[in-house]
């Protein structure tokens, strides 16, 4: 039998964003923290241990840092870490495809830390842009150990570790250290002696011959980032991932729904033969499962399509030239132009969009960015939107009919950013008064998407933990969704009141007390609002399904649906609260109540006010 493995030392994982370092991390620790191709990935210290010769590492991620002079809060984090002399040895990770700017953060590091290892990153991405990097040059020049990887395919890990192994049991003689003899207290001289020492050492350690990559990094930027061209691209490419998504999530939707829902029936021959009670079989099978099972089945399909076409584009590097093209409206609105990165994370989950408004170091622009994140459609309201494009506002079959679709379908979304983008600037102006920060955005290199590694991550990191927190909130409310459509008070069911108590509102805002309702019940999981408006109209008791468009269309126009109506259901569609798993997001990466709820007004106020000028508009004109 094995020995347990011995406690080892603990390493400090340093570098600037985007140089792989969360790649390294997960590669040592498999732990698989996510990873992407645009900067500020590492908010926050992330923890991990491997194990090496029947010893155990403890490995701390730092966030990213251009500079131990703090510029941000990641930036003085990563400092006061390294000056705790908390870790035992310092691991800084460099991208070999630009050393001279990581060089420049290396040699801070070397003044304030020790022993230091140094992991020349990317030299496969080097590679293919002619690039050389002379690691034993390079480890004389800095005086500390220096190996070469390519995480992301495995290479030079195994030599990292023993290096570090090396170095923890056995640390070299710290060299000395190069600081600015003139003026040694000053903060802008020393910076500018580490830069051009910097540029000193990689010159002589590299050798370059990468004038075709950059001719076709130039070219592409020109065409995804100039002012002519870069917008029109954009839009082109979400909305092609919007027709993909539509496209091919239909056929999967349907099985799956029919997979699932054909399970009802056996689950409630069981729970007969067990002689349960009708209320407790009506709450678990028609209540709890349905509701369950209809959220997956129109969830999963779409978000297991759009997150991955999502993730290839990050892995691409193509996320960072979206917040370069729209850094100058944010600024306009006196927000943060990383917003834009967090706002395309919520066109897959809102929930997820305000996760990532942690990229951005400004507590008042990222509290800007969490309380507009639900102004963009997730993948809960797409099928909705969809549905009332295709019955509405497009007919007909094949593809000019779904191109026409997807059109609208982005027209919608642009109003969202429009929206967002007004509502940022509102809270800029009001609650959340200040000056936008400076932003400086590095652009990485393109780069080849690993498509299965994206396939992998798309799916747990993303998908799969969405949906698991959309069934935990949907479960219990299918329960009380039914119980509302099932009991009765004087008569009439509790839903009936519901929507009675609600129609002078719903009249007002051109829609009536069974859709409004139908919002308040879908809270859980957008998901369900479609089958909520079924439900009341029906009065089924449960959560109602539709073989067709078609079908649904003439139960809606049966029920007194319009255009107008239509209208004003997609607007309120687009703005109104956030879901559960978003709002207990909100308030988990808050930790108030009080910015909990103006998340949930301010979107709500919106599609409200919308809703009534056009059903008054409408009024007026038809």
């Amino acid at each position: 039998m094995a020995a347990n493995p011995a406690p080892g030392p603990t390493i400090a994982l340093a570098g600037n964003p985007n140089v792989g370092k969360s790649t390294v991390f997960n590669a040592l620790t498999h732990l698989h923290q996510h990873t992407g191709n645009w900067p500020g990935k590492t908010v926050s210290t992330a923890t991990g241990v491997y194990t090496y010769h029947n010893k155990t590492y403890t490995l701390v991620d730092l966030p990213g840092a251009y500079s131990l002079h703090p510029g941000s809060a990641e930036e003085e984090v990563t400092r006061d870490y390294l000056l705790s002399g908390q870790a035992d040895v310092t691991l800084v990770v460099a991208d070999a495809t630009c050393l001279e700017r990581n060089l420049a953060l290396t040699l801070q590091i070397l003044e304030i830390a020790w022993p230091v290892v140094v992991c020349v990153n990317l030299l496969d991405e080097a590679a293919k842009k002619s690039i050389e990097i002379d690691l034993h040059a390079l480890q004389e020049e800095l005086g500390c150990p220096v190996a070469g990887a390519a995480a992301r395919g495995g290479r030079g890990l195994d030599t990292l570790r023993q290096l570090l192994e090396d170095t923890a049991s056995n640390p070299p003689p710290r060299p000395e250290v190069h600081s600015c003899a003139g003026c040694p207290d000053c903060a802008e001289c020393r910076a500018a002696a580490n830069m051009a020492r910097a540029a000193s050492i990689a010159a002589r350690v590299s050798i370059k011959d990468n004038a075709v990559a950059q001719r076709r990094d130039r070219k592409l930027d020109r065409l995804l980032t100039s002012k002519a061209t870069g917008i029109p691209v954009m839009l082109l490419l979400l909305a092609g991932t919007l027709w993909l998504t539509m496209v091919g999530a239909n056929i999967p939707s349907e099985l799956l729904s029919q997979l699932l829902l054909g399970q009802q029936e056996p689950l409630r021959q069981v729970l007969q033969a067990l002689q349960a009670p009708w209320w407790l079989e009506g709450a678990l099978v028609d209540g709890l499962y349905r509701t369950v099972a209809w959220v997956v089945s129109v969830m999963l399909p779409p978000m297991a399509i759009f997150f991955p076409l999502f993730t290839l584009l990050e892995d691409a590097g193509y996320l960072p030239r979206v917040a370069f093209n729209l850094d100058h409206f944010f600024q306009r609105a006196g927000a943060h132009g990383r917003q834009s990165l967090s706002m395309c994370m919520s066109l897959g989950c809102n929930a997820c969009g305000v996760m990532g408004c942690r990229i951005i170091q400004s507590p008042r622009e990222r509290l800007i960015a969490i309380l507009t994140s639900s102004f963009m459609p997730c993948n809960g309201r797409l099928p909705t939107l969809i549905a009332l494009i295709s019955m509405f506002f497009v007919t007909g079959d094949g593809l000019w009919s779904s191109a026409a679709a997807a059109g609208l379908l982005m027209g919608t979304i642009v109003l969202a950013v429009a929206m967002t983008l007004w509502a940022s600037r509102f809270l800029s102006a009001t609650v959340l008064r200040g000056e936008p920060s400076s932003f400086s955005l590095e652009l990485p290199p393109y780069r080849m998407p690993q498509v299965g590694q994206v396939l992998v991550r798309s799916i747990l990191d993303r998908t799969l933990f969405v949906l698991g927190r959309a069934v935990l909130v949907a479960a219990p409310a299918g329960v009380a969704i039914w119980a509302a459509a099932n009991l009765s008070l004087g008569g009439q069911s509790i839903l009936a009141h519901l929507a009675g108590m609600l129609q002078p509102l719903g009249g007002l805002m051109g829609l009536d007390g069974f859709i409004l309702l139908a919002f308040v019940l879908g809270f859980p999981a957008n998901e369900i609002v479609v089958p909520c408006i079924l439900m009341g109209y029906l009065s089924t008791g449960a959560l109602t399904d539709y073989s067709s468009l078609a079908e649904l269309h003439s139960l809606l126009t049966a029920n007194g649906w319009t255009t107008v109506t239509a209208v004003c259901v997609l607007l309120f569609t687009l703005f109104h609260f956030p879901c559960g798993t978003t709002c207990l997001t909100v308030w988990r990466e808050t930790g108030s109540r009080k910015w909990t709820a103006l998340a949930a007004a301010l979107p709500t106020a919106v599609g409200i006010v919308l809703c009534i000028a056009v059903r008054f508009v409408s009024a007026i004109l038809l």
